[in-house]
């Protein structure tokens, strides 16, 4: 089968900052002693500021951070079971992660993403993204991710709903934007029937951020069909436990 190049986009709306980007997976699986083939995927290997270290699995399962314990391993366990057990079961785990200067396109991630289609061709059975709370077998990372002409920028991340205190009302997250060095979007105060359009305004706005916009403290933005602007309140922080990154939040119209 021919192999699927994977693209890096131009970001139009980009502008010099200091913000960085972060990425971090962990590969599950038994590598064969070769070189990755990642040239088959437009990846001349990971980008300066990544970092890949080899791991018996064993050995991980002592850190304090291992994914696959605790309450994220359970959800994993629920919500993937198939690429849960070739992870757990797998005898060696390969972490990918580094921190990149922002930057005008995003080769950075093609060229990573083209190492870990390529360590799956070479042994490995499972990745799992940390950022965006996933877990896929070989074929489901494929899926996802080598999508001719590219992945949307929508497969790179998370979009969740969680009830608000106040009856009736969501809130509309995402999880994921550290991939591209920029803040997540919240939309607080939603109500139920709206959940879909919010939804659709969280997609629209990280698309825009993955293309290099930023969003400034206080600054409103009309959404079609609302009375009422949308004022952007930045917070947050790489500690932040909801997002583990800074976001930019808005409060849907009452």
């Amino acid at each position: 089968m021919p192999k699927i190049t994977i693209p890096a986009w131009q970001r139009p709306h980009w502008q010099p900052s200091s913000e960085e980007a972060l990425l971090q997976f962990y590969v599950f699986g038994k590598f064969e002693p070769v070189r990755a083939p990642t040239l088959d995927y437009g990846s001349e290997g990971l980008p300066e500021g990544m970092e890949l270290t080899s791991h018996h699995h064993n050995a991980l399962r002592q850190w304090e951070g291992y994914p696959l314990k605790g309450g994220m391993g359970r959800m994993f366990k629920d919500d993937a079971p198939e690429a849960y057990k070739l992870a757990l079961d797998s005898p060696e785990v390969l972490v990918v992660r580094g921190r990149l200067p922002d930057s005008p396109d995003t080769g950075y991630l093609r060229d990573t993403l083209g190492v870990l289609a390529a360590l799956l061709d070479v042994g490995g059975k499972a990745i799992l993204d940390p950022q965006t709370l996933s877990l896929w077998d070989a074929d489901g990372w494929r899926r996802q991710f080598l999508v001719r002409d590219g992945a949307p920028i929508r497969n790179h991340l998370l979009i969740l709903r969680d009830a608000e205190e106040q009856p009736g009302r969501y809130w509309v997250h995402t999880r994921g934007m550290r991939k591209f060095g920029r803040p997540d979007i919240s939309v607080r105060n939603v109500p139920e029937a709206d959940s879909d359009r919010a939804g659709l305004l969280c997609e629209r706005l990280v698309e825009l951020e993955a293309l290099g916009a930023h969003f400034a403290d206080g600054q409103k933005l009309e959404a079609e069909g609302l009375v009422g602007d949308l004022v952007a309140q930045l917070g947050g922080g790489m500690e932040h436990p909801d997002f583990n990154n800074t976001y930019v939040e808005f409060r849907w119209p009452d």
